[in-house]
């Protein structure tokens, strides 16, 4: 006899607001717990020191994971100038120190370097295998870690309007909306690099990942304080909030069926025309929808629809 899984067969989205020094694991527990959902998992790791955005997928959400870990991201953050650590956060020990403050001035007139297409060398202290070991565990280990370059795609990267930019030589707030992949605390080592001073991340917040935005987020503390019916009708978000840039279609019971089973279906030209008028440049993903729910995740191919991921929902 098959083994019945632990917990509710409950599916959908928490747009959490993970607090300061909270793993994204732990994060992603506490959520399973409070919910009672039997699968669960996170799109895009945050730094236990950082807060923000952490999307979290409960049951057949956690198949539109791939979608979230690639949407783009938005954060804003501090550098401290003066000193540059192993980690390029405030909790790491001290590599070098400088007396050299860079002006905003100075800071804006870089800023243009690190916008479009860059290479940037991931931090060691990261979550990058290496040899199939997790290179900040090598790096804790005491041994040197070399990662190679690696593409990463910034959108804009620019000073914000905080209060700690007026009048605060020793800080800077910047704001960056980026691709997948980047790092920030290699994007302040740069910076540093580049202004001839040293400096680490003092402090670090997601704003965005995709749709999935700090105003909409979820303190976890709310979350725990309200009642288990209340949380799935104010906080559990449709397994579809993560695929917003992805064209729906409607499609017949007998297609939805189709679909379900594995199975391809094939597409009038007006629903083919429909669908290529809302895809994204390089892009075939369509999500199929019956009265009101989605069905299936599919690629088009030739006027068909040909599943990818099916969904029970």
């Amino acid at each position: 006899m098959a083994r019945r899984r632990k917990g509710q067969a409950i599916s959908g989205w928490i747009n959490l607001d993970k607090p300061y020094d909270l793993t994204s694991t732990h994060a992603v527990g506490r959520i399973r717990r409070l919910f009672d959902a039997q699968k669960a998992g996170h799109a895009g790791t945050l730094d236990p020191l950082a807060t923000g955005v952490l999307p979290i997928a409960l049951g057949e959400a956690t198949k539109t994971v791939p979608f979230m870990v690639d949407a783009d991201k938005g954060y804003r953050f501090t550098i401290e100038w003066g000193r540059t650590t192993a980690t390029y956060d405030r909790e790491g020990a001290t590599l070098a120190e400088s007396d050299v403050r860079p002006t905003i001035a100075q800071v804006q007139a870089v800023l243009p370097r690190f916008i479009g297409e860059i290479d940037q060398i991931p931090p060691a202290y990261s979550a990058i295998k290496v040899d199939g070991e997790r290179a900040y565990d090598l790096a804790r280990a005491g041994e040197t870690v070399e990662l190679a370059a690696r593409m990463v795609r910034i959108i804009d990267v620019r000073v914000a309007d905080a209060p700690e930019n007026a009048g605060d030589a020793d800080h800077v707030t910047l704001e960056m909306d980026c691709g997948k992949g980047t790092y920030v605390r290699a994007l302040v080592r740069d910076i540093a690099e580049a202004l001839g001073a040293c400096g680490h991340v003092s402090a670090l917040r997601r704003t965005r990942v995709g749709a999935f935005t700090e105003q909409s987020a979820v303190a976890l503390e709310l979350l725990e304080d309200l009642g288990y019916e209340a949380r799935q009708s104010e906080a559990l978000l449709p397994v579809e909030t993560a695929l917003d840039d992805i064209p729906a279609l409607a499609v017949t019971d007998e297609d939805a069926f189709r679909l379900k089973q594995g199975r391809s279906i094939v597409l009038v030209p007006r629903q083919v025309d429909a669908v290529k008028a809302r895809l994204k440049p390089g892009s075939r993903t369509v999500s199929a929808m019956s009265g009101g729910t989605m069905v299936a995740l599919c690629e088009m191919r030739a006027g068909r629809l040909e599943p990818s991921r099916v969904f029970d929902l």
